[in-house]
């Protein structure tokens, strides 16, 4: 096989790679780190699977509610208006407006709880992170099992601590809804939850993916007549 045909092929591989390369990293890959059981040995803690579904707009749209009831409060998502959540997850504009607005009146402003992040640091230890890119930055299964990890512990300030984050400034925001739900409809919502902030973080990641398949499949049927062109170009060359 000469360069050219080699070339070709490193292209459709090399996109290949990338294309998986990127999934592995949105689905979190490895584990969610280390915990002390109660014997006080170190034990490795796998990391459950996140349910990431963006062509599931019932899961977002009840994920969006759950954020903006458990998490706009505190934390800001500054890259997402609520305009692109009425948008892309089919949200009526008025109801954005009625139920999933509370920091603001403006349909075209981000989500940004309007608190000084210095009141906020001396609350908690340290200031709420902005939100928008955390699934990309940790994986959506290192959320995901981050979220449904929290445990009682009365040595801490606010009376929980968690197994993936240890000491964690933060409060288990989801102990009353987890208390009054079952275990599999506690872990469906912080699924929903999750599904919604991978979203936030790319919007268009399943749209990526699709398209992306499609690039892949061209540069595969392209490689068949560019290696024949090529083969004719070179077969009267020793």
């Amino acid at each position: 096989m000469n360069t050219l045909t080699k070339s070709l092929t490193g292209l459709g591989l090399g996109a290949a790679l990338t294309l998986t390369a990127g999934t592995a990293m949105a689905a979190g890959g490895g584990g969610c780190g280390t915990f002390t059981n109660a014997d006080g040995v170190e034990e490795s803690l796998a990391c459950s699977s996140a349910p990431i579904d963006f062509t599931n707009k019932g899961s977002l749209q009840n994920g969006a509610k759950l954020f903006m009831n458990y998490c706009a409060g505190c934390h800001s998502a500054e890259f997402v208006r609520h305009s692109r959540i009425a948008k892309d997850l089919d949200i009526p504009p008025e109801l954005v407006e009625k139920y999933l607005m509370v920091t603001t009146d403006q349909i075209g402003d981000f989500i940004n709880p309007e608190i000084d992040p210095e009141i906020q640091a001396s609350w908690f230890g340290a200031a709420p992170p902005d939100l928008t890119m955390v699934n990309r930055l940790r994986g959506d299964d290192w959320v995901y099992t981050y979220l449904l990890s929290f445990y009682e512990d009365p040595s801490r300030p606010w009376g929980a601590n968690n197994l993936v984050l240890e000491n964690a400034a933060m409060p288990h925001v989801l102990h009353n809804m987890q208390e009054s739900l079952s275990q599999e409809e506690f872990e469906s919502e912080v699924g929903d939850l999750v599904n919604y902030m991978a979203w936030m973080g790319e919007p268009v990641r399943h749209d990526r993916k699709v398209i992306g398949f499609f690039v892949i499949l061209f540069l595969l049927v392209l490689l068949i007549p560019v290696y024949l062109l090529n083969k004719e170009f070179w077969k009267d060359v020793k």
